[in-house]
């Protein structure tokens, strides 16, 4: 049984203001349990150890945006947990980036629920729960683009001209020695929230 972790969060603050930025809710989806759960910037010490037991960490525009932002919340170092940008791979492979909503549109013929500025007013409003709800129906459309991807060897983008587009993806595990190497460091070492 797989223990991947699909992930996501939504933000408040200023987007050209990197350090402005905070949590307001992190969102998981666990394929050892096969279940959804959200946490809010009050509840994060509970994300963690989930983080720490995944084999691998799975999300989109991730390694750029969410684990940078959530690694002003972590003690210790989240490059050192395997990770899968699926933006980084499309880039990678098709040559240019794409949202989340037109490959998932393309590909699954599904689509995001709402925004992240929606999100943002909801937690001005104090709708956290509709925050949570959001972030994990964007999980759950990262999970299946992710699924479709791994199982397919392929995805789809709609063109200018509204025909879609199949390109290669490969999301397999790379080799153990690689992911040494892009993390900069080696898997499974010392934790800060498990215990010994």
């Amino acid at each position: 049984m797989s223990k991947e972790v699909v992930f996501d969060i939504e933000t408040i603050g200023d987007i050209r203001d990197f350090d402005s930025l905070k949590v307001t809710v992190v969102s998981v989806y666990e394929y050892e349990t096969d279940s959804y759960r959200s946490f809010d910037e009050h509840e994060l010490g509970g994300l963690w150890p989930i983080f720490e037991k995944a084999e691998r960490l799975i999300g989109f525009n991730s390694e750029s945006f969410d684990l940078p932002v959530l690694a002003k919340y972590y003690t210790g170092d989240l490059k050192r947990i395997e990770h899968l940008d699926l933006l980084k791979e499309v880039k990678e492979s098709a040559g240019k980036r794409f949202k989340l909503n037109d490959l998932a549109k393309a590909t699954l013929q599904i689509e995001k629920s709402a925004d992240g500025l929606q999100a943002m007013e909801w937690y001005k409003e104090g709708k956290i729960d509709l925050i949570k709800q959001y972030c994990e129906q964007d999980v759950k459309v990262t999970k299946e683009i992710y699924d479709f991807g791994r199982k397919n060897k392929m995805l789809y983008y709609p063109t200018l001209t509204g025909e879609i587009q199949p390109f290669p993806v490969n999301f397999d595990p790379k080799p153990k020695a690689a992911v040494v190497q892009q993390n900069g460091g080696v898997q499974g070492g010392f934790n800060l929230t498990l215990p010994f």
